[in-house]
């Protein structure tokens, strides 16, 4: 840094789209534990999305895009970080943990009724995928652990992606049984 002029260190540090998204808007630089923090901030996010999908009645192949058009906006937004910070998975990018969770949301586009559902199943329908998914982000089973290897952003990125297709492997017949018994003892969510 004592090499770079002091209009070259304000360039340095100002406010990028890259680092705006990588940094999931900000939600990486809270601690303890920034991917938690970011996975929620990611959560916010898809609820966000999904409220105005289909508040304005946009098609429903919006949300099925958003996750694999995120995992590759997060890509490029977490390449640029890596290269400029020096470090190979900073803590504070957290867009990976927004791409993972978003995917292993996806399987409740597709089980959630349109009929009125009590607080508390909406409640457990939201904290399996999330808590499926950083179970399988902090502990990387696998070819989750190898991905992490890969260049740039794509090691970034690639292990959340594969812990969120771990989770969805789970949270689809998981949320498929909850609206299951939420039909047949409704009683138990109130």
């Amino acid at each position: 840094m004592d090499s770079m002029t002091p209009d070259q260190v304000r360039q340095r540090k100002a406010p990028r789209p890259a680092w705006w998204l990588a940094t999931g808007f900000g939600s990486g630089y809270l601690k303890p534990a920034p991917g938690t923090w970011g996975s929620l901030a990611g959560l916010a996010a898809w609820l966000v999305l999904v409220w105005i999908v289909r508040g304005w009645a946009l098609p429903s192949w919006v949300l099925l895009a958003a996750p694999p058009a995120l995992a590759l906006m997060a890509v490029w937004a977490a390449d640029g970080v890596v290269k400029e910070s020096g470090q190979k998975d900073p803590s504070f990018v957290v867009v990976d943990e927004w791409a993972g969770l978003w995917i292993a949301l996806t399987p409740l586009l597709f089980t959630v009724t349109v009929q009125p559902q009590p607080w508390l199943l909406w409640t457990a329908r939201l904290v399996a995928p999330f808590m499926l998914f950083r179970l399988f982000d902090i502990w990387k089973p696998g070819v989750v652990d190898r991905a992490q290897r890969l260049p740039g952003g794509w090691g970034v990125v690639m292990d959340d992606v594969l812990a969120g297709l771990l989770a969805t492997l789970i949270v689809w017949p998981l949320d498929r049984w909850l609206g299951a018994q939420s039909l047949l003892h409704p009683g138990m969510w109130r």
